[in-house]
C-alpha cells in the first residue's frame, strides 16, 4: 500500500527542552528506534549475545543474593565495551553517542534489576560525574578503569535525612592543617555497588557552604571508610546495597571534583542522564516481561482454549505493548535531541565536557517526563504479567514474581515521580521566566481563544493520522490553558501547591509521549506503508484516547481548584472541546495488536 499524505509540520530545527508544548517538529526530524545505524544495532546484538550466554542461565541467582555473580558480570561487560560505550576513546571508551549508550542500557538491563541496577550506578552516576567534572589529573587516574571495569564504582550522595533533600546532607569535609587533604566524616545509606566497589563518589559540605562538594577516590588509598550489612530489599537482591560510615576519610585535594560548593550542580546535572536512561532500562523490562507473559498465555488452557484466545487477556496485552511503544518512541526521539545538541556545541567549539552537560541540562524537562511515564509503564506491564500468570505469577518459581519486585524501585530512585513531576512544571516554569519558552504568551493566547466561537463548521484535515495530529494540538492548548491559569493565580506560590503540579505534569507527560508516538508512526508509514504500520496506527490510537482522557481528568482537577462560577464555566467548556476526540472502536484495534504479538510470543516493534 502507498504512503499516503502526512501532517504539515514545521521542520524547523529547534533545541530548547520543553519546546514541545508549542513546537511540533517534522516527522522527518524526529528519531526514532528504526533509525539506528548497522554500527548501533551490532552493539545491541553484542549486548544481547552477552545477556543470552552470560545472564539468562543464571536468572535464578539474581534472587539469592549473589553479589559475587553481580560483580562477575560487571567484569564481563567491561571486558567487552559495554560500560564505556560513552567514554571518550582517549581514556580507553568506545566514543559512541548518548542514543547508543540509552540502546546497550535498555538490553543489558531487561532481564533483571540487579544487573540493572549495578550497571546503572556505574555507567551513569558512577562514571559521569568523573567524565564530566574530573580534572585531567582524575581523568587521567580514574576513568580508564572505571571504563574497562577494572574499577567499579559507586556515587554517595543519599544520608538518613537527606533523601529527596539531597543538598541537606551533613556529611562533612575539613581540609587538614597542612592544607594537602580534606577529611570527610558522616554517614551515607541506599549506596549501590558499595559492596564491591573500588571507586567512592562522595558529597560533603565543607564549612558552612550553602551547597555540597564533591571528590573522588579509591578505597585502597584511604583509612576510616567501613561499610555496614548488605540490605536486604523487596526486590534488586543481588544488587549491592549498603551504608557506608566516613570516620576522617583523608581525600588529596586534587581529588575534588569540580569547583568547591558545585558538589549540588553535579548531582542535579548527572540526575538528568540517570532519569533517562532509567527510562530506557526498564523499557527493556517492558519487552521482555510481554514475551514472558505471551508465551505463557499460549501454554496456558482454561475451558478448553489457551487464555490467549480470550478478550480480557488480549486487553492486558493490547495495553502492555501500547505503553511500551510510546515509551520508546519517546525515548529515543529524547535521546537523539540530547545528543544532536551536544554535537552542535562540540561542533561549536565547546569542550566535550562542557558540551555534554549543557545538551542534558537543556532537556531536562525530558527527561524527567521519561522517568516517570516510563517507571510507571513497567509498574503496569509487571502488575499485568503476574495476573496473566495468575496464581503461578505469585510463584517465585516464575519469572514474573522477580520483575515484580525489581519494578518497583524504579519509581523511587533517581528522584522519586512526585519529585519528578515537580520538577517538570518548576522547569518549565523557569524556562518561561527567563524567556526561553513563551509559555505565558501561548497561555494568554488561548485564553483569548476561549472567548472565540468555536468553528463547527469546520472541515476534516485529510491524511495519515492528520486528524489525530489536530487533536495533538488542541491538547496542547487544554494543558497551556490552565497552567497559564494557575501560574496567573498562585505566581510565585505556584511551588507550594503540588497538588495542581502534580496534574499540570500528568497533562505534560502525556502530550510528549503522544506527540512522540504520532511522529513515529507517521514517519514509518512513510517508509513502509499504512498496511506494514497496521498494528502501530492501532497503538498510537489507543495513546490518543488514554492522553485525552488523561489530559480532561487532571485538567478538571486543576479548573476545580483554581475556579469557581462563570469563569470555571468558561474554562471546563474550553477543556471539553481542546480534550475531544472523535470515537472509535478501540477493543477491535486492540485485537490485532494482542494477535500480532501472541502470535510472535514476543513484543514485536522493536526488533
Amino acid at each position: 500500500m502507498e504512503p499516503v499524505k502526512t501532517p504539515k509540520t514545521s521542520p524547523k530545527s529547534v533545541r530548547v527542552g520543553g519546546s514541545f508544548l508549542f513546537h511540533t517538529p517534522a516527522p522527518a526530524d524526529v528519531f526514532i528506534r528504526e533509525d539506528f545505524s548497522e554500527e548501533q544495532l551490532m552493539m545491541l546484538q553484542a549486548t544481547r549475545d552477552f545477556m543470552k550466554t552470560e545472564v539468562e542461565p543464571h536468572l535464578a541467582r539474581f534472587e539469592e543474593s549473589d553479589y559475587p555473580l553481580v560483580e562477575a558480570l560487571m567484569k564481563k561487560a567491561g571486558e567487552l565495551g559495554l560500560l564505556s560505550i560513552s567514554v571518550p576513546q582517549a581514556y580507553g571508551g568506545l566514543g559512541m553517542g548518548f542514543n547508543t549508550a540509552m540502546l546497550v542500557c535498555e538490553e543489558i538491563s531487561s532481564l533483571t534489576g540487579s544487573l540493572a541496577t549495578a550497571f546503572g550506578a556505574h555507567t551513569g552516576i558512577g562514571t559521569l560525574p568523573v567524565q564530566y567534572y574530573g580534572s585531567d589529573y582524575i581523568l587521567q587516574k580514574f576513568l580508564p578503569k572505571v571504563a574497562s571495569g577494572e574499577w567499579i564504582s559507586c556515587y554517595n550522595l543519599t544520608e538518613p535525612n537527606a533523601g529527596s533533600d539531597a543538598n541537606s546532607g551533613k556529611t562533612q569535609a575539613v581540609l587538614n592543617a597542612a592544607g594537602t587533604h580534606y577529611e570527610i566524616t558522616g554517614q551515607k545509606i541506599w549506596i549501590s555497588n558499595a559492596g564491591f566497589a573500588d571507586v567512592f563518589i562522595v558529597f560533603a559540605r565543607i564549612e558552612n557552604d550553602k551547597n555540597l562538594t564533591g571528590f573522588v577516590f579509591h578505597k585502597d588509598e584511604v583509612t576510616g571508610l567501613t561499610l555496614n550489612q548488605e540490605e536486604h530489599k523487596l526486590g534488586i537482591r543481588s544488587s549491592s546495597t549498603r551504608q557506608v560510615f566516613y570516620d576522617k576519610v583523608s581525600i588529596p585535594v586534587d581529588q575534588m571534583l569540580g569547583p568547591r560548593d558545585g558538589g549540588f550542580k553535579i548531582a542535579v546535572n548527572v540526575l538528568n542522564a540517570g532519569r533517562i536512561k532509567l527510562g530506557a532500562a526498564v523499557l527493556g523490562a517492558c519487552f521482555k516481561v510481554i514475551g514472558f507473559a505471551a508465551a505463557y498465555a499460549n501454554e496456558r488452557r482454561q475451558f478448553g482454549k489457551p487464555i490467549s484466545r480470550y478478550g480480557a487477556i488480549q486487553q492486558k496485552f493490547a495495553d502492555m505493548s501500547m505503553l511500551a511503544y510510546g515509551a520508546d518512541s519517546a525515548l529515543y526521539r529524547a535521546g537523539q535531541d540530547i545528543e544532536d545538541l551536544q554535537n552542535e556545541l562540540m561542533a561549536s567549539g565547546m569542550d566535550e565536557a562542557t558540551a555534554k552537560l549543557k545538551g542534558m541540562e537543556q532537556y531536562a524537562v525530558e527527561c524527567a517526563i521519561l522517568k516517570v511515564f516510563c517507571s510507571e509503564a513497567i509498574a503496569l506491564v509487571v502488575d499485568e504479567g503476574v495476573q496473566i500468570y495468575g496464581g503461578m505469577g505469585y510463584s517465585a518459581d516464575t519469572p514474573m514474581e522477580a520483575a515484580y519486585r525489581d519494578a518497583r524501585i524504579s519509581r523511587i530512585y533517581e528522584g522519586t515521580n512526585e519529585i519528578n513531576r515537580m520538577l517538570i512544571v518548576d522547569m518549565l516554569m523557569r524556562k518561561a521566566i527567563k524567556g526561553e519558552l513563551n509559555l505565558f504568551g501561548a497561555a494568554k493566547k488561548v485564553a483569548a481563544e476561549l472567548m472565540e466561537i468555536p468553528d463547527f463548521g469546520a472541515t476534516s484535515p485529510e491524511g495519515y493520522l492528520e486528524d489525530e495530529m489536530q487533536v495533538l494540538e488542541k491538547l496542547k492548548k487544554a494543558v497551556l490553558m490552565v497552567a497559564g491559569a494557575a501560574a496567573q493565580k498562585y505566581q510565585a506560590k505556584l511551588a507550594d501547591e503540588q497538588e495542581i503540579l502534580m496534574h499540570l505534569a500528568d497533562m505534560a507527560i502525556e502530550i510528549y509521549v503522544l506527540e512522540s508516538a504520532l511522529l513515529r508512526t507517521i514517519k514509518l508509514q512513510e517508509r513502509w506503508g499504512a498496511e506494514v504500520c497496521a498494528e502501530r496506527y492501532g497503538m498510537t490510537i489507543c495513546l490518543l484516547h488514554r492522553a485525552a482522557d488523561s489530559c480532561n481528568r487532571h485538567g478538571r482537577e486543576v479548573i476545580y481548584a483554581l475556579s469557581e462560577g462563570d469563569e470555571q464555566r468558561m474554562m471546563l467548556l474550553g477543556l471539553k472541546r481542546f480534550s475531544r476526540v472523535e470515537p472509535v472502536d478501540l477493543r477491535t484495534l486492540r485485537r490485532k495488536v494482542a494477535e500480532v504479538v501472541l502470535s510472535q510470543n514476543k513484543y514485536p516493534f522493536a526488533t
